[in-house]
């Protein structure tokens, strides 16, 4: 108590403390008398009581607090100040607020640097809130004047203000941070009613306590709760001057510490406390309850031993008892139940993910084996592919799928090492590497844990995290996982682990050895249709508040969507685009306008503007020197046009479009060929002493590489210096050597189906990329007629019209 009255000002938000001060007059009326309205501006307070008599400031920073403190300042300057019953409501309503509370009077405000208002707050009558009026902008209720009743024994009365006045003198007294002069500025005080309002609001107790005083009207009742916490207040100050007498007789300057320690302790034993030993006994009995291996065991009874021995006051009682909390709360051998239920887990992974078909059937596998052997060391999966096919939340599937936790841990721009494998205890913040904290966390040993893009791992003078992850990452190695700060060995071979990433470039050789890898290809536009009718367009009607009547999309709608307004592997963007048109739809509900619910592919530009992407068809080909390539993107797979010309002066090769060395070597490789071959293929051997070659590929400024151009720059080679034109509506892909042979590339899947949206009818590949087109849904290549070769002298005679 009477702490606060050393400091001149202590502001708060509505809620942090503050000192109150004097009145301007002791009983507060400054000589005016002013009648309680009945509607007045509301402020609520958080951390204490304001009564009548007494000048409190307040910095305002709730936005309905600084209307208030406004709009009374600018009429009467009354405010009706209400102490609220939990802090912690940000938006009072009346049950929210004690019903009796003070009429204050705004003396000044003040602006203050960091924005807020500081408003001073003079205490005048006690109210009672009967109701609120209005909310907004600002609480205003209607209040009435409750008056003090008449003291009717005045002796009694007398009596409990001088204890009052005795204990305030004492509390003063044994208090060494209140100064004396505050005892004179007591006896100056002549309205008894203003020296209980004045003591009641310094008492060191909490606010329900404060508001139970102000909520008083009898005079003698309210003196004699004030002198009973004083009491209270009192009696704790004496134990304290008696514990001080106690010990200061023994302390020297060099045992500070000790002397703060048996302070501790006396007041903890008066009390019937012992906090440490409650944790220790707390720690004690849940690891009774752990089934942890014996290496374990032996090493808990150990730390355990040398923490009761150790004295709480050090500082490294503090850091073994976090030690030993880590160490009971990790789930030493305990496991969730797998779900051995295989059709049900494949209906599972079917319903969340579309497509996906090799890592679902690897996950089936493992779960086969897991139920007819009973144990099996988990497998570590790399999903690779771009981003936004679903890779990181397959694993959150797979997870539900096999009823087991799922833990995600991003290592994008991990630097430290000991992210991995923690810190060493000895030093300051140490703690569990991310491995473990996220075990901890799942409260189980054999989650789904998902390591996302592994790939963007760094790597500094901190350490390398990648060669930190190869140990955990190990099946043979991984059930004996040594993080720094455990200092044991925990058993991570029944946790799933499942990396994604985008690329397999940055990855280290040694890591990527560990893994298995299973390439995720982008979806094609037939597989985007369904997962929009399937997941996307039920979740963004959801989250919009639409139903299914207010919105409808036809696979030709969603088509169009997927292609003008698209450019993507995966489908975020696509998500991102529904989302617009579900907001279109939903003002137009919200504000009854009238339209269909069917979406037309017409209406698409005025729900979503002009379409970003043109589908390319393509155009037929009129002219020698031109042949249709494919190519494959991050976002897909596309048409690529090759345009070859030939023109008199001095011989050579020329190339534009912006091409790769790659790409510019399978060009020279392709004019090589075609000089060795010239008489095969019917081209005169002196056209190439006297005339200069162009080689050009549209869109020149996107950077092109690869070899899959070869056999597309031979065929445009070989037509322009034979004028044979290339049969129309013909694509191709595929490396060429100068032995004539067609090597096979990647992308496959992309490239025949960017070719059959673009209306391409015939495609050549390589002999050994049939495999690739074998694994595409035959749905998806109907109308589509493939041409495998292995001789680049099939290509010519597969391309080539007769003159």
């Amino acid at each position: 108590m009477f702490e606060d009255l050393k400091k001149l000002i202590l502001a708060g938000d509505d809620g942090m403390d503050f000192s109150p001060m004097f009145s301007i007059s002791s009983n507060g009326d400054e000589g005016e008398e002013i009648e309680v309205p009945s509607n007045i501006a509301l402020l609520a307070l958080k951390n204490t009581v304001l009564y009548p008599g007494l000048v409190i400031p307040i910095t305002v920073g709730r936005s309905k607090s600084k209307k208030a403190i406004k709009h009374a300042y600018a009429s009467n300057k009354l405010v009706g100040v209400f102490s609220q019953v939990d802090i912690a409501t940000e938006n009072p309503e009346l049950e929210d607020l004690y019903n009796v509370g003070t009429m204050a009077k705004i003396i000044k405000l003040i602006k203050m640097p960091d924005g807020n208002t500081t408003a001073i707050l003079q205490g005048r009558k006690k109210i009672v809130l009967e109701r609120i009026v209005s909310d907004e902008p600002h609480l205003m209720g209607q209040v009435s004047e409750i008056l003090m009743e008449e003291v009717k024994e005045k002796t009694e009365y007398r009596a409990l203000i001088s204890s009052i006045k005795d204990s305030a003198k004492k509390i003063i007294e044994l208090s060494p941070n209140i100064p004396s002069e505050s005892i004179v500025m007591l006896q100056n005080i002549k309205s008894d009613g203003f020296l209980m309002n004045f003591i009641a609001s310094n008492l060191n107790v909490e606010v329900e306590s404060k508001q139970e005083i102000l909520d008083i009207n009898n005079p003698i009742k309210k003196a004699t709760a004030i002198l009973s916490r004083m009491q209270q207040e009192l009696e704790m100050l004496e134990i304290r001057d008696q514990i001080d007498s106690k010990v200061k007789g023994n302390i020297q300057k060099q045992q500070r510490d000790y002397f703060l320690s048996q302070q501790l302790k006396t007041i903890q034993d008066e009390l019937g406390q012992n906090p440490q030993a409650e944790d220790l006994k707390e720690i004690q009995a849940k690891a009774e309850k752990k089934d942890w291996p014996e290496p374990v065991q032996q090493h808990f009874d150990k730390e355990m031993k040398r923490l009761q021995r150790m004295n709480p006051q050090v500082a490294e009682y503090s850091i073994l008892l976090n030690y030993m909390d880590t160490l009971i709360s990790l789930p030493w051998n305990e496991y969730t139940e797998d779900n051995f239920d295989l059709t049900k887990v494949k209906e599972i992974l079917d319903k969340d993910h579309h497509g996906l078909d090799d890592v679902k059937e690897r996950i089936l596998e493992h779960l086969a084996v897991l139920k007819l052997k009973g144990d099996m060391k988990a497998p570590i999966l790399l999903l690779v592919g771009p981003p936004g096919v679903g890779k990181t939340s397959l694993g959150k599937s797979i997870a539900s799928a096999l009823g087991r936790k799922f833990i995600r841990m991003s290592l994008g721009g991990l630097h430290d090492e000991s992210e991995i494998r923690g810190h060493r205890k000895t030093y300051i913040g140490a703690m569990a590497g991310r491995i473990i904290q996220s075990v901890k966390k799942a409260k189980s040993s054999n989650p789904v844990f998902i390591l996302d893009e592994i790939d963007k791992i760094g790597k500094d003078f901190r350490g390398d995290p990648s060669s930190a992850l190869l140990e955990v990452l190990d099946p043979e190695q991984n059930h004996s996982f040594y993080d720094n700060y455990l200092e044991l060995e925990y058993d991570l071979s029944k946790v799933m682990f499942i990396a994604t990433s985008n690329s397999l470039n940055t990855i280290q050789p040694a890591l990527l050895d560990r893994m298995e890898v299973i390439q995720i290809s982008g979806y094609s536009t037939e597989e985007k249709v369904q997962i929009a009718k399937k997941h996307l367009v039920p979740k963004q009607r959801t989250e919009h508040g639409l139903k299914a009547k207010h919105i409808s999309l036809s696979d030709k709608v969603l088509t169009s969507i997927i292609r003008g307004y698209t450019r993507e592997s995966g489908v975020r963007g696509l998500d991102r685009t529904l989302a617009g048109a579900m907001r279109n739809i939903a003002k137009k509900v919200a504000m009854n306008e009238k339209y269909d619910p069917k979406i037309k592919v017409e209406q698409l530009k005025d729900i979503l503007g002009p379409a970003k992407f043109r589908d390319d068809r393509f155009n037929k080909i009129k002219q020698s020197g031109i042949a249709i390539g494919l190519a494959w993107t991050r976002v897909g797979g596309d048409i690529l046009y090759i345009e070859a010309s030939t023109n008199k002066g001095k011989s050579g090769l020329k190339l534009t479009g912006n091409l790769g060395d790659v790409m510019k070597e399978s060009a020279a490789t392709a004019l090589s060929y075609i000089k060795a071959n010239a008489e095969i293929l019917g081209i005169d051997s002196a056209v190439f002493n006297d005339t200069e070659i162009h080689i050009h590929v549209p869109a020149g400024a996107i950077p092109k590489d690869g070899p899959s151009a070869g056999i597309t720059m031979l065929t445009a080679l070989t037509s322009v210096l034979s004028g044979k034109k290339v049969k129309s509506g013909l694509a191709m892909s595929g490396e060429i050597t100068l032995r004539g042979k067609v090597l096979p590339v990647g992308g496959i899947k992309e490239k025949v189906l960017a070719a059959k949206r673009s209306g391409i009818k015939n495609i050549i590949l390589c002999e050994d990329n049939r495999k690739d087109v074998e694994k595409i849904n035959e749905d998806y290549l109907k109308g589509v007629d493939f041409q495998f070769v292995e001789e680049m002298e099939e290509v010519i005679e597969l391309a080539l019209n007769k003159r």
